[in-house]
C-alpha cells in the first residue's frame, strides 16, 4: 500500500490570486464560456431543419458533428500545451472570431460540402477558446478550483440549454438564413472576452514583477505509472459519459418526436429542460468534490445515473420529462469535479490538461454523432437509446481511482 507523504515539490501561484477568489472574473470567464457554448449549440439545434432541407441521412448528421468536433479535440491539447508555455491573453477574441466567421457561413451555406467547412471553422474557435478560459477560472480560483470550475462551466452548459431554446425561437421558424443573428451573440463575445484579455496581461505582468513568491506545497506520493493508470481512468470515464452526452444532444429530438409524435419545437423544449439540469449539475458538482473529495463525485456522477438512464427508453413522455432531469443533473456532476483531479494529478499543466480532457471530451462526442447516426441509419433511434442506456456503468472503473488528499 501507498502511504501518503509531502512531496518536496512546490508550484508557484500568482500573488494576487492565492489566496483570493476573483469572483468578478469567474462569472465574466463563465458568461463568456455562456457564449461560446451557445454558439456551439446552434448547430445540432438546427440538425432536423438541415435534414429535410439538405435530405441528409443520419449518418451526414452525425458527419457535421464528428466534424467541428474533432477538430477541435485535435487542436485544444496542442494549444493548451503551447498557452502553458507562452500565455497568449488575447487569443480568446481570435477563437470567438472564428466562430463568428463559421456562424456566417453556416447561415448561407448552400450544400453538405460548404456547411462541413463553416462548422470546421467554429471547432477552431472551440479548440482556442476552451484550454485558456479554463486556465483563467484557475488563476481566479484562489484555491478553491472546484468552486471555480462550476461557475465555469455553469456558464458553457447554460449556454448549451439556451442554444436549442433560442435556435426553436429565430431559426426554427424563419429559416437557416436567419442563424446569421446569432452573429451579433459572438459580437458581444469578443467585447466581453477583451476585457477578459486586459485582466489576463495584467495578472502576468504583476507575476513577472512580484519578486516575493508564495509557494503552495504539492502532496504527491503516487509514482508516474500510477498517474499514467489513472489519467486513462478518467478518460475512459469521459468517454462514457460524452458518448451518451452525443446521444442526448444530437439524436434525444429525433427520438421524442418518433416515440411520441412531438413537433420540432416540443421536442427543442424537452432538449432545453435536459441541458438546464446539465447545467445545474455542473454547478453542484464542483464544490461537492471540494468539500467530500472528488473521487467520491465522479463515482456517484457516472454510475449513480445508470438506472435512470436504462428506464428512460420505456418511459412514458410524462417519466420521460422527469428521467431527463435526473439524469442531466447527476451525469453534469462529473466533469468539474474529473478535471480538477485531473489538474492536481498533473499540478502546473492547466493548460495541457484542461486542452486534452476538453478535447478527448470533444472528440468522443463526435465519433459518438457519427457511429450512433450509422446506427440509427441501420437500426432506428429507439435501439440506440437502449444501448446507449448502459454505458455510464463503466463509471464501476471508478473505484480504482486513487484517493488524492491534502
Amino acid at each position: 500500500m501507498n502511504l501518503q507523504k509531502q512531496s518536496t515539490n512546490t508550484i508557484e501561484l500568482p500573488f494576487n490570486t492565492a489566496n483570493k477568489t476573483v469572483y468578478a472574473i469567474l462569472f465574466t470567464i463563465s458568461f463568456s464560456h455562456f457564449i461560446n457554448d451557445l454558439l456551439q449549440a446552434v448547430i445540432p439545434a438546427v440538425y432536423p431543419m438541415l435534414k429535410d432541407k439538405f435530405q441528409l441521412s443520419f449518418s451526414q448528421i452525425g458527419l457535421i458533428t464528428l466534424t467541428y468536433q474533432i477538430i477541435a479535440s485535435i487542436l485544444q491539447p496542442f494549444i493548451g500545451m503551447y498557452t502553458d508555455k507562452k500565455s497568449k491573453p488575447y487569443s480568446l477574441i481570435i477563437g470567438m472570431s472564428f466562430t463568428l466567421v463559421g456562424l456566417l457561413l453556416v447561415s448561407i451555406a448552400s450544400s453538405f460540402t460548404s456547411l462541413l467547412f463553416s462548422v470546421s471553422l467554429i471547432g477552431i474557435g472551440s479548440s482556442i477558446f476552451h484550454p485558456e478560459s479554463s486556465r483563467i477560472a484557475h488563476l481566479a480560483s484562489g484555491g478553491k478550483k472546484g468552486l471555480a470550475q462550476s461557475i465555469f462551466q455553469l456558464g458553457g452548459n447554460a449556454g448549451t440549454a439556451f442554444g436549442p431554446l433560442l435556435a426553436a425561437w429565430i431559426v426554427i421558424p424563419n429559416g437557416q438564413q436567419h442563424i446569421i443573428w446569432f452573429c451579433f451573440i459572438a459580437f458581444i463575445g469578443i467585447i466581453v472576452l477583451k476585457k477578459i484579455a486586459v485582466w489576463y496581461g495584467n495578472h502576468l505582468e504583476l507575476k513577472r514583477n512580484n519578486k516575493s513568491k508564495i509557494q503552495e506545497p504539492v502532496f504527491h506520493y503516487l509514482s508516474k505509472k500510477r498517474v499514467r493508470l489513472s489519467l486513462a481512468i478518467l478518460l475512459v470515464l469521459i468517454f462514457s459519459k460524452y458518448f451518451y452526452l452525443s446521444s442526448m444532444t444530437s439524436y434525444y429530438t429525433f427520438f421524442l418526436i418518433e416515440k411520441f409524435q412531438l413537433s420540432i419545437q416540443e421536442a427543442q423544449i424537452y432538449l432545453f429542460i435536459f441541458l438546464g439540469a446539465v447545467a445545474l449539475g455542473t454547478l453542484l458538482g464542483g464544490p461537492l468534490g471540494d468539500k467530500f473529495g472528488r473521487k467520491y463525485v465522479i463515482w456517484i456522477s457516472i454510475l449513480g445515473v445508470a438506472p435512470f438512464t436504462m428506464l428512460l427508453p420505456y418511459a412514458s413522455l410524462f417519466w420521460v420529462g422527469i428521467l431527463t432531469v435526473i439524469i442531466g443533473v447527476i451525469l453534469a456532476s462529473a466533469f468539474s469535479a474529473i478535471l480538477v483531479y485531473a489538474t492536481e494529478l498533473l499540478p502546473g499543466k492547466v493548460g495541457m490538461v484542461a486542452g486534452l480532457f476538453f478535447g478527448f471530451a470533444f472528440g468522443i462526442a463526435g465519433i459518438g454523432s457519427a457511429i450512433l447516426g450509422k446506427l440509427a441509419d441501420m437500426t432506428s433511434i429507439y435501439y440506440v437509446f437502449q444501448i446507449c442506456a448502459f454505458l455510464p456503468l463503466i463509471g464501476v472503473l471508478t473505484g480504482f481511482l486513487p484517493n488524492i488528499k491534502k
